[in-house]
């Protein structure tokens, strides 16, 4: 596509691959591991990179560059690369851009498995990560060592539903010389583009709200030429590319994305007002509510507040369990950002690995409970949510 200056919607549905010979209309699938070349100087200069083509689909291929082409665009990256899931996404791009001995900077209130990678799986490389209260950004320079390299955060953080003021980051990370690198998944693009506020890399698990149906894993890394160069070039090498099939799936998902997450952020605004009125909730964690302690910035740095509430029954834990074990019609799934409904309880699942003292950083209690708001009626959500409650009482 020619023109990158088309509004958000009509970018997500008008990027596209090139048209075969057969002049489709819909991007078809190329489902093939490998492309032939013309003659063999054409296949000597490919090789050498001296000259694009696509030669083989764990380097390139026509699906998994429209979704990686499309997903820059609405970010505003220069380029893009698709992996295989979002964890694979996280991984490569750490591996990429560090050597043993560097050091990262991290929000404390990140998603379980990037948390379980920084603390226990790169350290096996002499990779060491230190972590920051979102709460206290100004605490950031004094983590700051002579090996530091990345700056990591996520806004909204998964699963306490917080946010924190990006640009502030951007600003901090660019003074020291620091990548700064942030998870947009909770917001998607629609919502949040933290490269217009300073992020130099921004990724995602495409697994959620991308795809938004539950259907197929991927991930997705997107930035500035230069360090995406770095990323493609280690990337390719190790295998975690996105499949052809699974790239036309979530290009075609990010046709309907805008009108999805408009919806689902209606939905969770109208629950997170009900919840917070509700006499058996705690709080709730949720960024346009306006009692919501970080309004004014969410309000700020985001379109709407996204589809994901976290709030704390009264009673704990075994509330907690009891409300869960009632609910009828939402789901308890390993995954968010669907067309359905899904509630956790984010202690015992997706950050179960973490230590109490993890837990406690993450603003994680044993009675926090995650909803992920789906595209079902706002009524029938919050009648199950209250049936479940009235039971757990």
């Amino acid at each position: 596509m020619d023109n990158k200056n088309y509004k958000f919607e009509t970018s997500a549905i008008r990027t596209q691959a090139e048209r075969t010979q057969y002049n489709e209309h819909s991007t078809p699938l190329f489902l093939t591991s490998s492309f032939v070349f013309d003659d063999s100087e054409q296949m000597r200069a490919v090789f050498a990179d001296e000259e694009f083509k696509h030669s083989y689909s764990r380097y390139k291929n026509p699906n998994i560059d429209e979704f990686a082409e499309k997903m820059a665009i609405l970010e505003g990256a220069e380029a893009g690369y698709a992996y295989a899931s979002g964890m694979g996404a996280i991984f490569s791009t750490m591996m990429a851009l560090l050597n043993g001995g560097d050091h990262i900077i991290s929000c404390s209130s990140i998603y379980g498995a990037t948390h379980v990678l920084f603390n226990n799986t790169l350290p096996r490389w002499n990779i060491t990560t230190s972590f920051f209260d979102i709460n206290h950004p100004e605490t950031i320079e004094k983590l700051v060592l002579p090996t530091t390299k990345i700056l990591y955060a996520e806004s909204p953080t998964n699963p306490a539903c917080d946010v924190i003021d990006l640009a502030l980051l951007a600003e901090i990370a660019h003074k020291h010389n620091l990548i700064f690198i942030v998870d947009n998944c909770f917001a998607t693009p629609y919502l949040q583009q933290p490269i217009l506020l300073g992020a130099d890399i921004v990724l995602h698990s495409a697994t959620k709200l991308i795809d938004g149906q539950g259907r197929v894993l991927g991930g997705v890394v997107v930035g500035n030429q230069q360090l995406m160069n770095k990323i493609y070039l280690f990337s390719r090498g190790v295998g975690a590319t996105l499949s052809p099939f699974n790239a036309w799936v979530l290009s075609k998902s990010l046709e309907t994305l805008a009108i999805r997450v408009e919806r689902q952020s209606e939905n969770a605004l109208k629950m997170a007002e009900y919840l917070e009125q509700n006499p058996n909730i705690e709080r709730v964690m949720y960024p346009f509510l306006k009692s919501f302690p970080k309004y004014d910035l969410a309000k700020k740095q985001m379109k709407m507040g996204g589809n994901m509430i976290a709030f704390e029954i009264k009673g704990g834990l075994e509330k907690g369990k009891k409300f869960l074990n009632a609910l009828k019609m939402c789901s308890m799934t390993s995954n968010l950002g669907d067309s359905r409904t899904i509630i956790v309880h984010p202690a015992s699942t997706t950050h179960s690995k973490l230590s109490k003292e993890e837990l406690s950083a993450g603003f994680i209690t044993e009675g926090m409970v995650r909803v992920s708001v789906g595209l079902e009626h706002y009524q029938d959500i919050i009648d199950d949510i209250e049936q479940a409650l009235q039971i757990s009482l």
